[in-house]
C-alpha cells in the first residue's frame, strides 16, 4: 500500500482578491490528509473508497469506473462528488483507471471538516499526485477556486502565490520574528466560501485595488515588528470590510480586544489571527471561543 500527505493551509492576505490576480500570502499547517491507495490486478473494474474524519470512517463507496456507477455507498451525494472527481482524473491520467484494476483508496483528513484547512484541496492534490496529473487543472474542473490552496499542498511550505495574468507560485520561507506572539482561533462555525466568492463577485472592482492587496502582501511580508505587522492587518482587514459592505470579524465579536483580529479565507467563519495579550485566552474563552491554537501548534513552516 502507497500512502501520500498533503498539508492544509491558511490563507493570510488578500481573501477573495485572489480570485482576480492579487498576490497571496498563504501558509501550510502541520495537519492535513492522508491518502493510501493499493492496485490489484485482477481484471475488475472497481474502486473501493472509503473516506474517514480523525481516523473514523463517514463515508464507504464502491464504484465501477468501467461504467461509472455506484455500486454501494452510505452517503450518495458524496459518492457521487467522489465519482465525478474520479471520472476527471481518468481523463487526465496516463496511469491510473485505465486498466481492469481494483483499486482500494482511503483518506484520512488530520484536521476537523469545520476548521476550513482544505480538505478539498488537499484531496484534490493527493489524487493529482497519485494519477500523475496536473492538481491545478484538477481542481478547478472539479471545484473551482484560486488554486493557492493547492500551492501550499504540492510545496508543502509557505507561498506567494497570483493566478493572474498566469497562475504562478513561489515557495518562501515565512517565519516572523514575533510568530510566537501570533494566535489563531476558531469561530465555531464553517463558512461556505462559495456564498463569499458570489458576494465579492457581485462588487464592481478596479485593476488598482488588486494592486494595493498585491502591495499589502508584499509589506505584510516584510514586516519585522509586531507592532508594524498589527497595522497592516487591521488595515487589510477595515479594506476588505468596505468593499464588502460587511462588518469586520472584530466589529461582530470581539469590539473590546485590545488587539487587530483578522478573518482568514472565507469571512464569516473557520479561523481569524490575533496576537496574545495580557488574559487573552481568558477574553476569548468569556466570548465562547476555546479552540486557540499558538503559531508554531498549528502552522508547518
Amino acid at each position: 500500500m502507497g500512502e501520500i500527505f498533503s498539508p492544509g493551509k491558511l490563507m493570510l492576505t488578500s481573501e477573495y482578491f485572489a480570485i482576480d490576480g492579487a498576490l497571496v500570502l498563504a501558509v501550510p499547517t502541520k495537519l492535513g490528509q492522508e491518502f493510501f491507495f493499493e492496485e490489484t490486478d485482477d481484471g475488475q473494474t472497481l474502486i473501493f473508497w472509503e473516506a474517514y474524519h480523525q481516523n473514523i470512517l463517514w463515508l464507504k463507496a464502491v464504484i465501477d469506473y468501467k461504467n461509472w456507477q455506484i455500486l454501494e455507498t452510505n452517503i450518495s451525494l458524496s459518492a457521487e462528488f467522489i465519482l465525478k472527481t474520479l471520472k476527471n482524473v481518468q481523463k487526465l491520467s496516463t496511469v491510473k483507471l485505465k486498466k481492469d484494476f481494483t483499486y482500494h483508496l482511503k483518506t484520512n483528513l488530520q484536521f476537523p471538516a469545520d476548521f476550513g484547512l482544505g480538505s478539498s484541496s488537499t484531496l484534490m492534490n493527493n489524487l493529482a499526485q497519485w494519477a500523475e496529473i496536473d492538481a491545478f487543472y484538477l481542481n478547478e474542473i472539479s471545484l473551482g477556486g484560486s488554486g493557492y490552496d493547492i500551492a501550499v499542498a504540492k510545496e508543502r511550505s509557505a507561498v506567494l502565490f497570483q493566478n493572474k495574468p498566469e497562475l504562478t507560485y513561489e515557495k518562501i520561507n515565512f517565519t516572523p520574528s514575533f510568530k510566537n506572539k501570533l494566535i489563531f482561533i476558531h469561530l465555531n462555525q464553517k463558512q461556505d466560501s462559495r456564498e463569499g466568492i458570489r458576494l465579492y463577485k457581485s462588487k464592481n472592482k478596479s485593476q488598482q485595488l488588486i494592486h494595493e492587496f498585491s502591495n499589502l502582501t508584499r509589506n505584510i511580508l516584510l514586516c519585522d515588528d509586531l507592532f508594524e505587522f498589527s497595522q497592516l492587518m487591521i488595515f487589510h482587514e477595515q479594506k476588505i470590510s468596505n468593499f464588502l459592505e460587511i462588518p469586520t470579524v472584530k466589529e461582530l465579536f470581539f469590539p473590546d480586544c485590545p488587539v487587530f483580529v483578522k478573518s482568514l479565507g472565507a469571512w464569516g467563519g473557520d479561523f481569524v489571527l490575533s496576537s496574545k495579550f495580557d488574559g487573552y485566552q481568558d477574553y476569548f474563552w468569556g466570548k465562547g471561543f476555546s479552540t486557540i491554537f499558538e503559531w508554531n501548534d498549528l502552522i508547518g513552516c
